[in-house]
């Protein structure tokens, strides 16, 4: 997938809709650059810094300066699949090897931690609550909501709401309720 189909996806993700023209995507990057919205910004500014472009120096600093402002440590070469959605961005420490699919939320004060370099593998349309700290080699399944302030330390199966400390299986119902706004591949 394209650098620009990624930060068209967060954009719709953010926004609503797709920004077709160009006088669209020129208030897209105009919206980034003067943050309007500083996760949207963020997302911007990451995606561009994850690849060798015309931008790739600016895109590097700017992302730095961004971490250090908004307290977001998602390392550039962290993989991450289209519609990344950072809700209330503060506080987010990601390892770099931690994969992360397609129209995920991640929330504020947010931890993806590794002590033995093997991080989570989080799949699609997955919610992740403000305070949540996930730990080691775990893999959690598509349409995942997992409640705020849980620590995830096993394996979590698709389509389940997860909450406490360890977090253990709440429901199946409603799975990936709170992913809105989700980016399909042929928008």
């Amino acid at each position: 997938m394209k650098i620009v189909d990624l930060i068209r996806s967060d954009y719709y993700r953010y926004y609503g809709f797709d920004c077709c023209t160009w006088i669209e995507k020129m208030g897209m990057v105009l919206k980034a650059l003067l943050a309007f919205n500083h996760s949207f910004t963020y997302s911007f500014w990451f995606r561009l810094a994850s690849d060798k472009n015309l931008f790739y120096p600016v895109a590097r600093y700017m992302h730095w300066h961004l971490s250090r402002r908004y307290g977001i440590q998602i390392p550039y070469n962290t993989k991450i699949g289209y519609g990344l959605y950072i809700g209330h961005g503060v506080g987010i420490i990601i390892h770099p090897k931690t994969i992360i699919g397609n129209n995920c939320n991640i929330s504020q004060f947010l931890t993806i931690g590794s002590n033995k370099n093997m991080p989570a593998i989080i799949g699609d349309n997955v919610y992740i609550g403000p305070s949540v700290c996930i730990v080691e080699n775990v893999k959690i399944g598509d349409n995942v909501s997992i409640g705020a302030g849980s620590v995830v330390t096993k394996d979590v199966p698709d389509s389940a709401t997860i909450v406490g400390v360890p977090a253990k299986v709440l429901h199946y119902n409603n799975p990936g309720q709170f992913i809105c706004n989700r980016w399909k591949m042929n928008l």
